[in-house]
């Protein structure tokens, strides 16, 4: 689980890295990109590395469980007695992009209509450069045969502690869980 949230983050990142050279005013991958448990603090719009506008990448697991039809929930009820294997994991995976959101100024005035233009613009060109990169990078996380998955929905970030950005979510199917060897399933 955790190898397939690494192997997105660098995906995204990469993405974001192309993109950035192609689209004029777009910032690149943050210096901050990281795999994190949980959903991420909306703290670190500024890039640590710089001191500039950069933003924040992360990527957490937001939920997991047993399927035995990829992704629907199993609910079938599950040994009593000795191990029953589940055949397929399905996890939630949430990739965050935080940037800089543009703020009042000094003497209290908000953003101009230029800022939060070029602002929107950022963020919409990063929501589909996530998306695009979820694609075609997904189905190379799982060797010859690919890896199953599901995209989920894309929403943009309202400012919120001087952040704004961009949460995709997408579903991935996992191997299941094995028995240990010598026990056997009911």
């Amino acid at each position: 689980m955790h190898d397939v949230a690494a192997a997105v983050l660098a995906c995204v990142c990469e993405a974001l890295d192309r993109t950035a050279a192609e689209v004029e005013g777009q910032p690149g991958c943050p210096c901050r990109a990281c795999v994190v448990a949980g959903a991420p603090a909306f703290d670190q719009c500024e890039d640590p590395c710089s001191g500039e506008p950069g933003g924040q990448l992360t990527v957490n697991v937001e939920r997991v469980w047993p399927s035995s039809s990829f992704p629907e929930e199993d609910r079938d009820v599950r040994g009593v007695k000795g191990c029953a294997p589940v055949p397929t994991l399905a996890a939630e995976l949430v990739i965050t992009l935080l940037r800089c959101a543009p703020m009042q100024d000094e003497g209290g005035c908000p953003p101009s209509c230029e800022e939060l233009e070029a602002a929107a613009r950022i963020v919409h060109v990063d929501a589909v450069t996530i998306l695009s990169a979820l694609q075609c990078c997904l189905p190379t996380t799982a060797g010859r045969r690919g890896r199953r998955y599901v995209m989920g929905r894309t929403r943009i970030l309202t400012p919120e502690g001087g952040c704004m950005g961009v949460e995709a979510r997408v579903t991935v199917a996992l191997p299941g869980i094995c028995c240990p060897d010598g026990e056997v399933s009911p």
